[in-house]
């Protein structure tokens, strides 16, 4: 691992800007590529050979761009990609994103829990293991398919509409939210107002802290001012602006 070298992040666009948040407060002096795929988005909707090739070709971008450790901020290509990219590519360290269900079990384990996902992360092998070894029987799962989308373009009347149309019977009826995508994040405030006070949970901390033990235990840790590029594959400016705004915005609530 090359102490100098990038750290690479991608997702299926702007939405893993919110695990990127997180890396950044624990490690600023990194070299940073963020590889939004906005072209491709959404990946909760294609199938798994689609998928495994789309990440495959990011991946082998980031090794042929000096990158010393790559970071699946998608659950979706987490949930079906990661075994394989592991073993096709063992010479680079990749650490990947997964939905957060456990922290539910470890911290809330009596309360009524929804998580939204997409289709490509539910149906996926590595999220029903994980579901079925925490399951508290008080969890209903909703597959949200085209939600992250939405998100991406931003376009806030339709999310508070879909959102008013999937997600409103559940108001008052739990207390977690577990948001299986990292795209959801950007509409917490958007859930609170439709379902009331809720805890979210989403892995993201517990992801950094993971990055900076892996690159402490192999003395690789970066010594010098930080950068970040970012790649966006749709070529639209605007993402470029709305990613570094988020970036400099404060927490999301």
């Amino acid at each position: 691992m090359n102490k100098e070298g990038n750290i690479g992040i991608f997702d299926s666009g702007i939405g893993g800007v919110t695990v990127f948040k997180e890396i950044l407060k624990l490690l600023p002096n990194e070299n940073y590529i963020y590889y939004s795929d906005s072209k491709n988005n959404p990946y909760g909707d294609k199938n798994e050979k689609e998928i495994i090739e789309i990440c495959e070709k990011i991946v082998k971008y980031f090794i042929e761009n000096n990158c010393k450790m790559i970071i699946i901020a998608c659950n979706t290509a987490s949930a079906i990609a990661t075994k394989i990219l592991r073993e096709k590519y063992s010479e680079i360290t990749i650490v990947a994103i997964e939905p957060a269900y456990k922290m539910v079990y470890d911290n809330e384990k009596e309360s009524n829990t929804l998580i939204m996902a997409t289709k490509g992360t539910i149906t996926s092998e590595k999220f029903n293991l994980l579901y079925n070894k925490y399951n508290n029987q008080k969890t209903t799962i909703i597959q949200c398919a085209g939600l992250a989308d939405i998100i991406e373009l931003n376009k806030k009347e339709e999310i508070k509409k879909y959102l008013i149309e999937n997600i409103s019977k559940f108001k008052g009826k739990v207390k977690n939210v577990v948001l299986g995508c990292t795209h959801y994040p950007l509409i917490k405030k958007e859930i609170k107002e439709i379902l009331g006070e809720v805890k979210f949970f989403d892995g993201h901390q517990r992801l950094a802290i993971h990055v900076k033990e892996i690159l402490e235990e192999n003395d690789c840790l970066g010594t010098k001012k930080g950068s970040i590029s970012f790649l966006d594959t749709s070529n639209e400016k605007q993402k470029e602006k709305r990613f570094y705004q988020i970036l400099k915005e404060g927490d999301i609530n």
